[in-house]
C-alpha cells in the first residue's frame, strides 16, 4: 500500500458510546478511483497517537473499478477530520 494521507469527506455511523464506523467516503483528484467509494468491509479498528494527537485507524475493503482494494482511513476525533492514509 502507498501512503497518501489525503483529507477526505466521510459518511460514518456513530454508536451511543462514541465508536465510529465509516460507511462511504468522497475523494478528489486520485487517479483511476471514482469520487465516492462505498466501504464494504472494515477489517479492524485501532487507536494510536500521531504527533501527540489521538488517531483511529480503520483498515477497510471496497471494490473499485471491479478490483478489490484494501486501504486505511484515519480519523482524528479532536478535530473531526478524516484522511485516506494508505491505498
Amino acid at each position: 500500500m502507498k501512503v497518501v494521507m489525503k483529507p477526505i469527506e466521510v459518511l460514518a455511523s456513530f454508536k451511543l458510546d462514541g465508536v465510529s464506523t465509516p460507511l462511504k467516503f468522497k475523494i478528489q483528484e486520485l487517479n483511476d478511483i471514482p469520487s465516492i467509494i462505498a466501504i464494504e468491509h472494515v477489517a479492524f479498528r485501532s487507536e494510536e497517537k500521531l504527533a501527540g494527537n489521538k488517531m483511529i485507524t480503520f483498515r477497510c475493503q471496497s471494490t473499485i473499478n471491479g478490483v478489490i482494494k484494501v486501504f486505511e482511513l484515519k480519523f482524528e476525533p479532536s478535530t473531526g477530520k478524516w484522511f485516506l492514509y494508505k491505498i
